[in-house]
């Protein structure tokens, strides 16, 4: 799955968060049969218009289904170990910057999947969003200028980062 060429960044997992995942899919698998059964029962209730145990049912099976697919999509593509260690500013790390011209406004942030957020107490900001977009590269001491989604111009700086292990 290419994006006109551009690869997207690889999601690097720890052994033990992948091993989690590899669990948390194994078990929404194994309880497909559950669900279906409860769905069959609940339809043998009669009218399904004002059936809310069988409609309930059904969205849970929806969501189950849906996480299945994300995560065998997210193992099938994940890269298990280390993250390489970069010279810039990369997806999988934890970065610290510094607002406006204030070096003592900082904050320290993960640039990663919202899945990794579970695994941490850091912040998680998407390499997709407006300030991950805006350090994807940079080097320390560099600084920025993006648009928060309030409109407003937002320059950091960024101060350091180093690979995220969990």
């Amino acid at each position: 799955m290419s994006n006109n060429g551009n690869e997207a960044p690889a999601t690097w997992l720890s052994q033990d968060a992948h091993d989690r995942l590899q669990a948390e899919l194994d078990e929404l698998i194994a309880n497909r049969p559950v669900i279906a059964a409860e769905i069959n029962a609940r339809r043998e209730e009669g009218d399904l218009r004002e059936n809310g145990g069988y409609h309930a049912a059904r969205e849970e099976q929806g969501k189950q289904e849906g996480r299945i697919l994300y995560l065998k999509e997210l193992l099938r593509t994940a890269k298990v170990g280390e993250a390489p260690s970069a010279d810039t500013v990369s997806p999988g790390m934890v970065v610290t910057i510094y607002f406006d011209d204030d070096a003592d406004d900082t904050e320290t942030f993960l640039l990663g999947s919202r899945e990794i957020s579970s695994t941490t107490e850091l912040t998680v900001y998407s390499p997709e969003s407006a300030l991950g977009k805006s350090i994807l590269g940079s080097r320390p001491g560099q600084t920025v200028t993006y648009t928060a989604p309030s409109g407003a111009d937002i320059k950091v700086t960024v101060v350091k980062f180093e690979p995220f292990t969990s």
